[in-house]
């Protein structure tokens, strides 16, 4: 995973970037529902985990988009090649634990891997954040609601990690299932039409998916 700095003195956004980074909650986040219904019937026909191949296209839908990737670092900014997952595993005694998670491998090595991180993480149940924080996409799920707007808590300052959160799926009259995905984000480094290419690169993902 490569990381580089930014040159601020050709950054065509600086001024955006001293704008936002000058606000007291620099954040802006979007809710937008996403159909699910193609993926949702080949994880069940090929018996996949939904939840980890819906996690898996999230990761590289974020990566598809270079803001994304770009974190607030001393003033400037820093972009990742890749940046790996962190999600919420839940515990028996409904507290949880974070789980981090890296995706660019092939899909048929992913499952197995991520399931073992995943048991691992529950063994450990920490909160403690991951060495390589600062890269990471903070993700979190709530598929006991169907939710049509979500406030996330951030730490912020130079927090400049994107979260994705979805919901509970739910099926319409004409058979077509969809979920609620949010994504915040520091606006000092992404605009909306940097949050519309995620959703476009989620769509794509969820596609490649579910084909035969």
């Amino acid at each position: 995973m490569a990381v580089k700095g930014i040159d601020m003195e050709r950054y065509a956004r600086r001024g955006h970037f001293a704008y936002f980074c000058a606000m007291q909650y620099p954040y802006v986040g979007v809710t937008q529902e996403t159909e699910v219904t193609d993926l949702l019937a080949a994880c069940r026909e090929r018996q996949r985990s939904f939840y980890l191949s819906f996690l898996h296209a999230a990761a590289l839908a974020a990566d598809g988009v270079p803001q994304f990737r770009q974190r607030i670092r001393a003033g400037g900014i820093v972009e990742y090649s890749e940046c790996p997952t962190s999600h919420i595993e839940l515990l028996e005694d409904e507290t949880y634990c974070y789980c981090t998670l890296r995706h660019h491998m092939p899909l048929e090595e992913y499952y197995p891997y991520a399931e073992e991180a995943r048991r691992q993480c529950r063994q450990r149940a920490s909160i403690e954040e991951d060495a390589e924080v600062e890269s990471l996409y903070f993700i979190s799920t709530l598929p006991w609601l169907h939710y049509s707007a979500l406030i996330q808590p951030v730490a912020g300052g130079d927090e400049s990690n994107p979260r994705i959160t979805w919901g509970q799926y739910r099926q319409d009259g004409n058979g077509r299932v969809s979920l609620p995905v949010t994504v915040l984000a520091h606006h000092a480094l992404v605009d909306g039409i940097h949050i519309a290419r995620f959703y476009q690169n989620l769509q794509e993902q969820l596609r490649m998916l579910a084909r035969p």
